[in-house]
């Protein structure tokens, strides 16, 4: 599936969901709560995109597959790993950091999208795909996209000593609670809804 050329799903075999990001950010959050059991968590997040509960067993087994590639754009990152020719990419993302939070950045995320685009996230509805990209493309002058980078530096790469505290001293500011990496997030997702 491809944005540039095709229509945006808005069912997957023959199952309508709902497309909205706000679904997609909520179903994130849900899945990062450490409160909600597995079982909770599957029957949440059917209940989100679908707006109903599976009549059997194959259907239920259709709907977390169908909430899985919707989520992740069509399984975009499952076809970059099974692509040879980036591994590389691969291997940087798995010892990357947590570097946003939909719940904790909301505002920021919300000013960058106001700053950038001239959308306003809280009146707009966007298909999920579509915020994803733009949440992609975010320019690096905005501020949230500055707070990701302070998020992301190694300070261990950093060899001048004030450089150093000062990068330290913007991780601090800008930390966020859960600290997960983003391939331990995503391994508790496929954990909740399997």
């Amino acid at each position: 599936m491809n944005i540039l050329i095709d229509k945006l799903p808005t069912e997957i075999e023959g199952l309508e969901l709902n497309t909205d990001f706000r679904t997609s950010i909520l179903f994130e959050l849900l899945m990062q709560d450490k409160d909600i059991s597995n079982e909770d968590k599957v029957a949440l997040s059917i209940n989100l995109y679908f707006n109903r509960q599976p009549t059997n067993y194959k259907e239920l087994e259709k709907m977390t597959k169908a909430i899985i590639w919707f989520y992740s754009c069509g399984n975009k990152k499952k076809e970059l790993k099974e692509n040879n020719q980036k591994k590389e990419i691969v291997k940087k993302e798995k010892k990357r950091k947590q570097i946003y939070s939909f719940e904790q950045d909301d505002f920021l995320i919300y000013s960058a999208f106001m700053e950038q685009y001239g959308i306003d996230l809280n009146e707009s509805k966007l298909h999920w795909w579509k915020f994803k990209a733009m949440f992609d493309g975010l320019n690096d002058n905005i501020l949230f996209s500055k707070v990701m980078g302070y998020r992301s530096i190694d300070l261990s790469k950093i060899q001048d000593k004030k450089q150093r505290e000062h990068y330290a001293n913007l991780q601090k500011h800008w930390a966020l609670v859960d600290s997960r990496s983003v391939e331990e997030k995503e391994s508790d997702f496929a954990d909740a809804l399997w």
